[in-house]
């Protein structure tokens, strides 16, 4: 098994970069927000933050490739770098503390490129989530002070906490009745949205989530966080991996019984 305790090291360098230039413009009265083709919020602390994270790879690991949500990709090879700058964008803009920088490395492997570094930053909450492959999932202020994450143990849907996003992508694509169907079997919802849910069923506090539409930088930092952390991170289709398009996570026990139910058209 490959080390990647470098790799993770560089990350948490990376996160921390990010988290001094959006927090330090968090809740800017003067915060400029423009609206990108796809009529999402792009903020200019989006953008700052991906190019310093862009400016210390450049530097650190020159021959890796980065994919960046706001300045797309740049070079080729078997490793490349995968960036969020800002997971909850809306919730930047507006003042809700709800939002994180997410960071991945990835490597080519069979079935294409597979995540084997994540961190999860979300300074406003206070909150770090981080993992490598083989090496599990931990949570806290650094690498030398942190806890080592497990998905829950909870068996039947009846027990079960589930979190989304919205309602409005389920309609979109025919999958708002089994989406519906599973909110009736499940102990409770909440709509956190963006990354947090993902944590929280690495954190075994939440037990399955799914969102119907996402982007690959969307996905690739908490997908391995939830796996080291003992859990099933796929597409609703049940393939392994953020390559879907869409997500679903569980604590791995519920998996296959959500994917059913949010399969229903």
């Amino acid at each position: 098994m490959p080390d990647y305790h470098d790799d993770l090291r560089l990350a948490h360098v990376l996160a921390d970069t990010a988290d001094a230039a959006t927090m330090a413009r968090f809740k800017a009265l003067d915060l400029k927000v423009e609206t990108k083709p796809d009529m999402t919020p792009v903020s200019e602390a989006d953008k700052a933050a991906e190019e310093l994270i862009r400016g210390n790879l450049q530097r650190a690991r020159p021959r890796d490739a980065i994919l960046g949500e706001e300045y797309g990709v740049e070079g080729t090879g078997p490793r490349r770098w995968v960036i969020d700058p800002i997971d909850g964008t809306k919730n930047y803009v507006r003042g809700v503390p709800v939002w994180a920088t997410l960071i991945s490395l990835m490597e080519a492997g069979e079935g294409g490129f597979q995540p084997v570094v994540g961190v999860v930053s979300a300074p406003a909450l206070g909150r770090r989530w981080w993992a490598a492959k083989g090496a599990g999932a931990y949570t806290g202020r650094s690498l030398t002070s942190a806890s080592r994450l497990h998905v829950s143990q909870v068996s039947r849907m009846s027990d079960a906490s589930f979190a989304y996003s919205s309602l409005s992508g389920w309609e979109e694509q025919g999958r708002l009745d089994g989406f519906l169907g599973l909110t009736r079997k499940v102990w409770r919802t909440r709509g956190y949205g963006d990354f947090w849910p993902y944590m929280m069923v690495a954190e075994g506090s939440v037990d399955i989530c799914a969102e119907p539409e996402l982007s690959l930088w969307d996905m690739a930092a908490n997908a391995i966080v939830v796996t080291e952390a003992g859990g099933s991170f796929t597409g609703l289709d049940g393939t392994p991996g953020p390559h879907s398009g869409n997500a679903a996570a569980s604590n791995g026990l519920l998996h296959d019984e959500m994917l059913r139910h949010l399969d229903a058209r």
